[in-house]
């Protein structure tokens, strides 16, 4: 499945919280499929999680540009590459080991509007 680099860090610290109703929905429908056991393909596009969101455009992420950001960090941090497939346990357990645990969330994705809630919650990959 295709995914975000940067929504390794926000699955972490999902709490049932989203844009909207549909959105949260989906996202617990994706945090499922991903811990069953789901390979991803990193990308730079929309992904399976961004077509519930209501900022995902017909003419792309409303956000585009903050979240390219974001995911080019994940990347860089990660040492993965855009187009990588590899299993999703690895893909967080890296996430967790260069980023999450090392405090560095904040230098990637200090200026996301769900930070507060990154703050006050454990990462689901510890």
């Amino acid at each position: 499945m295709a995914l975000r680099p940067h929504h390794g860090m926000c699955l972490a610290y999902f709490v049932g919280k989203g844009y909207s109703d549909g959105f949260t929905i989906h996202m617990e429908e994706m945090l499922e499929k991903f811990l069953a056991g789901a390979s991803v393909q990193l990308t730079l596009q929309e992904d399976e999680i961004c077509r519930a969101c209501p900022n995902n455009l017909e003419q792309g992420c409303e956000a585009g540009r903050k979240v390219q950001r974001f995911d080019r960090s994940v990347l860089a941090y990660c040492g993965f590459e855009e187009g990588q497939q590899l299993p999703f346990r690895e893909f967080v357990e890296k996430v967790q080991d260069k980023i999450l645990a090392p405090g560095k969330r904040t230098e990637i994705c200090g200026d996301c509007q769900w930070g507060s809630i990154c703050d006050q919650v454990k990462s689901r990959w510890e």
